[in-house]
């Protein structure tokens, strides 16, 4: 991977991740585009570069993750819904780690699911017209388990995390903006959790070597300093993105999202189908 190909995935990885359309879908497509999909190094970075994205939802929400009386009990409870969120996805992601591998090298599977998914949001809001929480202090325990199930749909690339969890905050009868500001929250630890994973206890093999994550960032200068490089530029796209999607979500809703993972889904099936750039 070069730098401009890490700038590349990053400005992807940024813009993608906190919108419902699919940030794993959309990597996996440019990873082909750019001719780079086979590379070890891209399917680690493709993953571990989610780490500046979390950086931006830390930054923006702040004084949520941070208060000086960590004890007070709606802090304490906010890190524990949080923590219950996170367990579906860690349970599943530690039993079908192998399975969910073998996914991210389908673009067939991201042409399904965008398609499947955008037509779910084209008519989420006619399906889930009750919001009675408003207020994530109002978010039960409960919701937030069920969230987090909703969340793990997520592993079939091209489903976008972001957008199983939305859909499952307004399942669980969050209003819109709450639904999309529990999924950034939720966002933190199943990210950093899939990022240490990656990086710490996953087995990468290749050429009937064994390596984990952190050999292979730190094998090269390259490697690293493209991985440095695109936490910065995937921190700053997405800081851009989380403040224009909820502006955006509050006046207009999830139509536009909803057919434009169409439109990306009918694309991929052609390019597919014709036999074009080889996926």
């Amino acid at each position: 991977m070069t730098i401009l190909e890490a700038i590349i995935t990053a400005i992807v990885e940024g813009l993608t991740e906190f919108l419902p359309i699919s940030s794993t879908g959309h990597m996996i497509i440019s990873s082909y585009l750019l001719g780079i999909h086979q590379d070890e190094f891209t399917k680690l970075m493709e993953v571990s570069i989610q780490l500046g994205a979390i950086l931006a939802v830390v930054v923006l929400y702040w004084k949520k993750f941070f208060q000086p009386n960590f004890l007070n009990r709606n802090h304490f409870q906010f890190y524990l819904k949080l923590l219950i969120g996170v367990l579906p996805a860690i349970c599943l992601g530690l039993f079908f780690s192998d399975t969910i591998d073998a996914l991210l090298e389908s673009p067939l599977t991201v042409a399904i699911t965008m398609l499947l998914g955008g037509i779910f949001l084209l008519f989420i809001d006619s399906i889930f017209k009750t919001h009675t929480i408003e207020k994530d202090e109002a978010i039960s325990f409960k919701n937030a388990f069920i969230i987090g199930c909703w969340q793990t749909i997520a592993m079939i690339p091209g489903v976008s995390r972001s957008a199983a969890s939305i859909i499952g905050g307004m399942q669980q009868k969050l209003t819109r903006s709450l639904a999309a500001e529990f999924s950034f929250f939720l966002a933190v630890p199943t990210m950093l959790a899939a990022t240490g994973y990656t990086l710490f206890l996953k087995d990468w093999k290749n050429d009937q070597l064994t390596r984990k994550g952190f050999t292979i960032l730190f094998e090269s200068s390259q490697n690293l300093t493209c991985f440095i490089i695109g936490n910065i530029v995937a921190f700053i796209v997405a800081l851009l993105a989380i403040k224009f999607f909820i502006g955006y979500l509050q006046k207009h809703g999830f139509r536009f999202f909803g057919w434009y993972r169409i439109i990306v889904g009918a694309i991929l099936f052609f390019f597919i189908l014709s036999g074009r750039n080889n996926l």
